[in-house]
């Protein structure tokens, strides 16, 4: 063997052993999951947990000062318009007393014309929305309206329905109290005051069913009817001001199905609220009706409201997890040829699990969905399931 072909060998095994220790010491790719950035729906909505209520609850107070003859109803139980359910034995009237008692009866006869000239209103709105329901339906039928404009004049119309029916209970109550504060009056300490149910219903709550003396204007019976259920949540008014009326919701949380819904009202005057960190924040209450049958719940049972403030049908977006901070903006990880790249992306409206992505990657791009601090620039990396 000459001298040259043995230090050909020599390189070549050099070389080979070199290359081997490299291959040896050079790090294995980085094990990440990946997932497409896809175009689809999103719907960025705002949550909080929030309850139930009947929609039109009437609380039954003693008119005047007296004793209270034990009550025989209970909670649940179903009651008449003009059922008898609690009878008040006015103490004695001095003259303060009675005085007070005839201002009771002016107050309770105010309330009753009010009360009486509120219904036709409604009414006569009631009867405008239908007029125009019947012509936003006819306008549909030839394709010559928007879907949202007839959603919209649809809502209306639900709205000036219960309207109504809250205006013809609130008649009927203010009428009960006229009777009530009128008995009071003439009442003279022997004979009982029967206290009647202004509406049919059932009885929410009993404040105490013992014999007892109360102060003029105690809580007695609260009474409604459970089946004609809202639902109501507090947001923080930096939420509330995106939230408007006919914005969809849906309620779950509440140990059974989901149920859907439409906000109805958001209030216009906010309130203080202590938060469990010990903050004090400004809220908002948001009044929402169901659009389908609530069976199962009842008055103020917990439920966890979900308001869509925003919705597109078609969007390019990842998940949440997949985006971070990067410097002033927000950045991905792709996989390029096994290789992570750092991508600066422009985001548009989010969700807890996902973002809208509107610069920055394509459609059909390979984003790792859960980057950690070992994923850099440049990396290598494997795709694992």
């Amino acid at each position: 063997m000459t001298r040259l072909r043995r230090r050909l060998i020599g390189v070549g095994v050099a070389a080979g052993t070199v290359i081997t220790v490299a291959a040896l010491l050079r790090p294995s790719p980085l094990a990440v999951e990946t997932i497409l950035a896809t175009r689809g729906p999103l719907v960025e909505t705002v949550d909080q947990e929030g309850q139930t209520r009947v929609r039109d609850r009437y609380t039954v107070m003693a008119p005047v000062a007296g004793r209270v003859a034990r009550i025989t109803l209970r909670e649940g139980d179903s009651v008449a318009l003009g059922q008898t359910i609690a009878l008040v034995y006015p103490a004695a009237l001095d003259s303060r007393a009675r005085e007070a008692a005839k201002a009771r009866v002016a107050q309770t006869e105010d309330a009753e014309r009010a009360g009486a000239a509120a219904v036709p209103r409604a009414k006569a709105a009631l009867e405008q929305a239908q007029r125009a329901r019947s012509r936003t339906q006819e306008l549909a039928v030839k394709g010559l309206i928007a879907p949202e404009e007839r959603e919209r004049v649809e809502l209306e119309a639900s709205i000036r329905q219960r309207e109504l029916e809250s205006a013809d209970f609130q008649a009927q109550a203010a009428a009960h109290d006229v009777e009530i504060a009128r008995a009071a009056l003439l009442g003279d300490g022997s004979r009982p005051v029967a206290l009647r149910s202004p509406v049919r219903g059932r009885v929410l709550r009993i404040s105490e069913v013992s014999e007892r003396v109360v102060p003029a204007g105690a809580s007695l019976v609260e009474i409604g009817d459970p089946s004609r259920l809202e639902v109501v949540v507090d947001l923080i008014s930096s939420d509330a001001v995106r939230v408007h009326a006919g914005d969809p919701m849906w309620i779950e949380g509440w140990g059974g199905g989901g149920l859907r819904g439409r906000v109805r009202r958001v209030e216009p005057s906010g309130f203080t609220k202590v938060s469990a960190l010990g903050v004090e924040e400004q809220r908002v209450n948001v009044i929402g009706d169901f659009t389908e049958p609530a069976i199962g719940l009842g008055d103020r049972f917990r439920v966890q409201i979900r308001i869509a403030v925003w919705q597109s049908p078609s969007v390019l977006r990842v998940p949440g997890s997949a985006v971070f901070r990067h410097g002033e903006g927000w950045a991905v990880y792709v996989v390029e040829a096994s290789r992570a790249r750092l991508r600066e992306v422009e985001l548009g409206h989010r969700t807890p699990f996902e973002a809208e992505v509107l610069k920055g990657i394509a459609g059909e791009t390979v984003v790792i969905r859960d980057p950690n601090d070992r994923v850099q620039d440049g990396v290598r990396v494997r795709t694992v399931k």
